[in-house]
């Protein structure tokens, strides 16, 4: 997995003005307008309603579920979808499935948005620190992350995992841990990217302070394709967290969680596949709905695809 190309969310020519030079298009003016493309990208502004409806559902859960997501009624056994009282079935305890399936929204959203976030301050200020220090700085740091680059993410994430106790915080942990080397080499990309243009020597050449250049300059430029990529990545670490889960790494029973769900429901298949699919179709199109809005954040971002 490479991190994704940073030249098409950088920063535009004639974008910046700081003093240094001339901007194109005023800043509030290109706010609007990356407003405005994000909002005419159908796909990528209904996977941002429907994340948010996700979202809202999943923080709402003690109130919107119907019943207990740990209470079990062996009389109503794999009940099928549309049953009276349980619109999407119960699971082969008799749990209601719509119950589980909010408060499992809980644990894998965090599972899949914290480690990002974690993994993104931590990797901006590593590729920032080796794409401007440079020299041996940068060596050591590069060759740190090599290290952990070089494991299979999945491989290495189960890998931290088996070694911490089964629970929500070690599926964070270890799914931070694996992501880190891939958010640093993006910054350090991106960062070396923004310091070779042409507003930064002038900045230079005016006076600026190498802490001014750092903090004005070049971090507002790495955070749009930061922001795009890890928008991306939140997606594929749900379906991880998922596999952790899966695997029973993650959270324990009778504790909800997506993958939870599916790794209890496989055992049911044939009997009551509802307890599988759906769990899995969530899983599914949540990853689908955050892929979607990094598309749209890409091209919203992309000075170059700016409609004159």
């Amino acid at each position: 997995m490479v991190p994704p190309d940073t030249a098409h969310a950088g920063v535009g020519e004639g974008e910046r003005s700081d003093g240094v030079g001339a901007p194109a298009i005023p800043p509030a003016s290109g706010r609007r307008w990356r407003i405005a493309a994000f909002a005419r990208d159908r796909a990528a502004f209904a996977a941002a309603l429907f994340l948010v409806l996700v979202a809202g559902a999943a923080l709402l859960a003690p109130l919107l579920s119907p019943y207990d997501p740990a209470a079990a009624d062996n009389l109503l056994r794999y009940a099928p979808p549309g049953t009276a009282g349980h619109l999407l079935g119960t699971d082969a305890q008799g749990r209601d499935m719509l119950s589980r399936l909010l408060w499992g929204g809980r644990v894998s959203l965090v599972v899949g948005i914290v480690p990002v976030m974690v993994a993104s301050a931590t990797g901006l200020a590593l590729g920032l620190l080796a794409g401007t220090a440079g020299g041996w700085t940068d060596q050591v740091i590069m060759r740190l992350l090599d290290v952990v680059f070089a494991f299979p993410m999945v491989l290495l994430a189960i890998a931290i995992a088996g070694v911490l106790r089964p629970g929500v915080w070690t599926e964070v942990i270890s799914i931070t841990v694996v992501l880190i080397p891939y958010v640093g080499r993006l910054a350090r990309t991106a960062t070396l990217l923004v310091a070779s243009m042409p507003f930064i020597e002038a900045a230079r050449a005016a006076g600026a302070t190498r802490t001014a250049l750092l903090l004005r300059y070049v971090t507002p430029g790495v955070l749009p394709p930061l922001l795009v990529y890890a928008t991306t990545l939140v997606g594929l670490m749900i379906v991880v967290g998922s596999g952790l889960s899966f695997l029973g790494l993650g959270v324990q029973p009778p504790a909800s969680d997506w993958g939870a769900m599916v790794s209890e429901g496989r055992i049911v298949l044939r009997r009551a596949p509802h307890a599988t699919v759906l769990p899995g179709i969530v899983i599914v199109a949540v990853s689908l709905a955050f892929s979607f809005l990094g598309d749209g954040l890409r091209d919203a971002l992309d000075p170059r695809s700016r409609r004159r």
